[in-house]
């Protein structure tokens, strides 16, 4: 059997997976991306792929802040800008109520610079006329943006690849095992890694990984439902989002809308489909913001498969159990953004480098009191 010895074996060829490749490569550590479909292939690439740091929390912000600049960096990086522009990111209001968080928020978030200008109704209706007319306000961060999700992570698996890592797709891992102080990953057609340190960075599968090495994180997999309509006018420059969440929307070069909101359902096979009642509500809410598409048509929908946490961040961190094994996972439906810094904060963290600000909130260790009881 084929055995590759290397540094570091990353299971999860995603967004998160292939930065951090692409990040110990350009480091010169020697690297094996798994995947056991085709990389960027599950939620990195059929994602919403809005890029917004707007929303996040304080935690999360020094993440965006440094995504914030890599995805500035693309073509350099990986050859290709990916659609990424740089559209600006709308949160509606549609109460007094919602608005007088989102200027909360402003307040809250001042440290971070993000620019955000709170627009009332008469100055939303002025700058984005296609919006409905009874939306009280909203908050625009103008250097948020958005990007095509099918190119971004295939973008950084393949360039990770040409900078010496080694890509392994359609590498389903059957078996984990130990030699000597290394891991011992061995694949179902019987490929082999050894490596000194596992990244996890399995997406909605990461609490099944963690389980092989008895790592039980509390991990709940979700199916966010998106659509997508036909070409039309121009309606928005814009990403949109709505305080309070349940819908988002953003209009691509060509002109059709994506939007999303609600959850799907599981189906045999790992495959997901999307929910009648989120397709519903989506119905009513998509006429009810942008009042246009109500003539228009959709020619597709999907629902992807995403891991949440109760508290909505990921882990990003050691195992408190296992040496140099390392969890990111369970970014529950906002790591299409971030997921460029956390490649960089895992490849510092595999070179002993300690670049993650507020670390605790994302160590899986927080999870220990719970999974005890």
């Amino acid at each position: 059997m084929t055995l590759l010895h290397t540094q570091v074996a990353i299971i999860g060829a995603g967004l998160v997976g292939s930065s951090a490749a692409l990040a110990l490569r350009r480091a010169g550590v020697a690297t094996a991306l798994i995947e056991r479909g085709l990389c960027g292939a599950r939620a990195s690439g059929i994602n919403f792929g809005g890029v917004r740091r707007q929303g996040r929390s304080i935690e999360q912000l020094h993440l965006a802040q440094r995504a914030h600049g890599v995805w500035a960096r693309l073509p350099e990086l990986i050859g290709t800008d990916a659609e990424y522009r740089r559209t600006g990111h709308l949160k509606l209001a549609r109460s007094q109520s919602d608005l007088d968080k989102l200027v909360a928020y402003r307040e809250r978030v001042r440290d971070f610079d993000l620019d955000l200008h709170i627009l009332d109704r008469a100055a939303l209706r002025k700058r984005f006329p296609a919006l409905a007319t009874d939306i009280v306000g909203g908050s625009l961060c103008p250097e948020d943006g958005q990007a095509n999700p099918r190119l971004v992570a295939p973008a950084f698996a393949h360039a990770a690849a040409c900078a010496g890592a080694d890509l392994l797709e359609h590498c389903t891992i059957a078996q984990v095992d130990t030699l000597a102080s290394d891991f011992l990953l061995t694949a179902a057609d019987g490929r082999r890694i050894r490596a000194a340190t596992v990244i996890n960075a399995a997406g909605a599968w990461g609490g099944v990984v963690a389980g092989w090495f008895g790592d039980i994180l509390p991990l709940q997999v979700k199916y966010p439902t998106m659509l997508v309509t036909e070409p039309l006018m121009r309606l928005i420059g814009v990403s949109l989002g709505v305080e309070g969440g349940g819908f988002y929307a953003r209009q691509t070069p060509s002109g059709n809308i994506v939007m999303g909101g609600g959850y799907g359902h599981a189906l045999p096979g790992d495959r997901s489909r999307p929910g009648p009642a989120a397709l519903a509500e989506l119905g009513r809410n998509g006429p009810a913001i942008l009042p246009a598409l109500s003539r228009a048509s959709v020619i597709r929908c999907w629902s992807g498969i995403e891991g949440y946490f109760p508290d909505k961040n990921p882990v990003i961190g050691f195992s408190a159990n296992v040496p140099r094994l390392l969890h990111a996972f369970g970014f529950s439906g906002g790591g299409f953004q971030i997921a460029p810094a956390v490649g960089e904060v895992l490849a510092d963290m595999v070179l002993g480098r300690a670049s993650l600000k507020m670390e605790e909130r994302f160590s899986p260790s927080r999870w220990n009191a719970l999974t005890a009881g």
